[in-house]
């Protein structure tokens, strides 16, 4: 079966202003298969969320290949089948929940009764069904970003991009954010590339934990999490859990004593 996301050596790399080069990324690769939940995490400025925006087809590499279903990152943003939800829930201040929902797919031009029933059901997974007329001012942060997942959503996508989308939130928010994404994902079984800083995060909802270098960002470990779904918080506290956290963080700190 043809795989969602194929990295094939990716590499990227920017001239600074006076002829230095910068290389970013080091010959990245890897799949992501229909379904799975990818997480991305390593040290600030190791190129995650260059990365992201590769696999978007807002960035070209400047080496190796990216396909989406095999096709380039460039027709599956044309075709709509790329979703991103932002750190920022970028969301507009004028219109209601319902009307952000929406706005991609007014936008496409595809706002049918069809698509606007599939808006009221997201809603509802999203758990934001009796604040379609609020305002975004009106709502909490973690409740802007279920609406940002719930637009990103709407237009059906085959693969969701997510650039620390509860970096923001507060501690105990972002937990709760954790489980409700993972409902969410149970509810449309979309497949999602995850950016984020934190580990333990990565652990809790992913199905495998791509783990970066510091920069130039390269693959240190493609770490498949053994952990039963569905999930929920309790995990957090299972000796299972804390043992993945540890083999990832141990990874992590020794690569970046070895750069030292």
């Amino acid at each position: 079966m043809t795989p969602i996301v194929a990295l094939d050596s990716v590499g990227k790399s920017y001239d600074g202003p006076h002829g230095e080069r910068t290389v970013a990324l080091l010959a990245v690769g890897f799949t992501v298969a229909q379904q799975e939940f990818i997480s991305l995490i390593g040290p600030s400025g190791c190129g995650k969320s260059t990365l992201l925006n590769i696999i978007a087809g807002l960035l070209q590499p400047s080496s190796g290949g990216v396909s989406i279903a095999g096709n380039s990152p460039q027709t599956a943003l044309d075709q709509r089948k790329i979703g991103i939800v932002f750190q920022d829930a970028v969301l507009l201040p004028w219109k209601t929940v319902v009307e952000n929902a929406r706005f991609l797919l007014m936008i496409a031009g595809r706002l049918d009764g069809a698509a606007q029933a599939r808006v009221d059901e997201l809603l509802r997974i999203v758990g934001l069904a009796e604040f379609r007329n609020h305002y975004p001012h009106q709502l909490s942060g973690g409740m802007r970003q279920r609406l940002s997942i719930a637009r990103a959503l709407a237009l059906d996508p085959l693969l969701l991009l997510m650039d620390e989308p509860f970096g923001a939130l507060d501690e105990f928010t972002r937990h709760r954010m954790n489980v409700e994404l993972l409902d969410i994902w149970s509810a449309t079984r979309k497949t999602v590339v995850f950016v984020t800083h934190n580990i333990a995060e990565a652990v809790f909802m992913s199905d495998r934990v791509i783990a970066m270098s510091p920069r130039p960002g390269r693959v240190v470990d493609d770490f498949r999490v053994e952990l039963p779904r569905p999930r929920t918080k309790e995990v957090r506290y299972t000796r299972e859990f804390n043992d993945c956290v540890v083999h990832l963080q141990r990874l992590l700190e020794r690569d970046e004593d070895t750069t030292l």
